[in-house]
């Protein structure tokens, strides 16, 4: 498909040519005299005229998983664990808009084990070895630029570069005893601004759908009581939420003010806001206040810096520019899964003292290498 802002340009080089032919006296050019530059047509414009592929390995040195924690002899917890990432990324553009996908693998250590253990060294209490659980977790997301589908330039204004509808969806699967299977759409606008130094700031106002979801612990039948399908457990385990607000945020900038000589550095940076979806179990007869409430709060997920080295540009040139980056970063989660880091008896809170468990904030030093090919 051509790009609607490369139409006119093509079309008017090709009446140019034809003026010319037609206009000219009899005798002066014939047809087979005109240089063959202006009759050949213009090339065809890509249909993806930017295709970015990565991989990347990349460490979190104290990552955390709600319920996933230790208590120690002392009696301090420790809920904290290790993850080695493992992801592919794939960024394209078009006539339209852009879309972005990224799935990774999240491998992690002890203190996060794989079912059946149901917690760190542990099968409901017994002693037990398990290993580090595994995760995959995909996500994509689409825009569609105001700019591109009505063919103006009216909504770049000052620092506004563009206005895009966006869309998008996530979904996971582990192998934790939980089962988390979690898939959510969102959908809204995106309001993108250029930053000095080649950069962009992007932020978009969605709303967040996590329409399926699966927790073991809430299953029918997995504790003894009253087992009431809808009320106090989950039939089969599944979980769904009610729609929320999300605003999602990201940017990069070259360092350009630096000197010639080492302008091989860049900053980039990403934060995410989800509000409340309900019960954390979809079971609201413990929804209310206290540190006994599994009511889901606002979750703040971000990565407020990433220091990125050009590697391949600092060895091998310019041309070579981001073929190998490496990074370090912090990444900050509160509330990671929209889990109430005060409350959540048995998941953030120890159940008999209250005392937190360390897992439902995740606060780490995260590091890495990316390659593009």
């Amino acid at each position: 498909m051509s790009s609607p802002a490369l139409a006119k340009p093509v079309g008017a080089i090709a009446a140019a040519a034809l003026s010319f032919a037609v206009l000219a006296p009899t005798g002066f050019a014939s047809a087979g005299d005109l240089p063959v530059k202006a009759a050949k047509p213009a090339a065809d414009v890509p249909f993806f005229f930017v295709i970015d592929d990565r991989v990347t390995y990349s460490y979190i040195f104290t990552g955390a998983q709600p319920g996933m924690f230790t208590v120690n002899p002392d009696g301090t917890v420790n809920g904290k664990t290790a993850k080695s990432v493992y992801s592919f990324t794939h960024f394209d553009a078009w006539a339209y808009g852009t879309n972005f996908f990224t799935i990774s693998m999240f491998k992690s250590g002890h203190n996060d084990p794989a079912s059946p253990c149901t917690n760190a060294g542990t099968i409901f209490g017994a002693p037990a070895d398990c290993a580090g659980a595994t995760e995959i977790y995909g996500l994509f997301r689409s825009t569609f630029g105001w700019n591109e589908i009505f063919n103006t330039k009216a909504f770049s204004i000052g620092p506004l570069h563009n206005i895009s509808f966006e869309v998008g969806m996530d979904a996971n699967t582990e192998n934790r005893f939980f089962g988390a299977a979690k898939r959510d759409v969102v959908g809204g606008l995106q309001f993108q601004f250029d930053l000095p130094y080649k950069g962009y700031f992007n932020v978009a106002p969605l709303v967040y759908w996590e329409f399926l979801n699966h927790n073991a612990f809430s299953q029918c039948g997995l504790f003894p009581g009253p087992n009431i399908p809808g009320v106090t457990c989950n039939a089969d385990g599944n979980t769904k939420f009610n729609a929320t607000w999300a605003v999602e945020t990201n940017y990069y900038m070259d360092l350009g003010f630096l000197p010639e000589s080492i302008q091989f550095f860049s900053i980039s940076g990403r934060a995410a806001w989800y509000g409340p979806k309900g019960d954390s179990n979809s079971l609201p007869f413990l929804s209310g206040p206290g540190r006994f409430s599994t009511a889901s709060k606002t979750e703040f997920n971000g990565e407020p810096i990433r220091l990125t080295f050009d590697a391949s540009k600092a060895v091998w040139g310019a041309k070579y520019s981001h073929f190998v980056d490496i990074w370090v970063a912090y990444r900050y989660w509160q509330n990671k899964f929209g889990l109430d880091h005060n409350a959540m008896p048995g998941v953030c809170t120890l159940a008999t003292t209250g005392q937190s468990t360390h897992s439902c904030t995740e606060s780490s030093l995260y590091s890495g290498i990316t390659v593009k090919f």
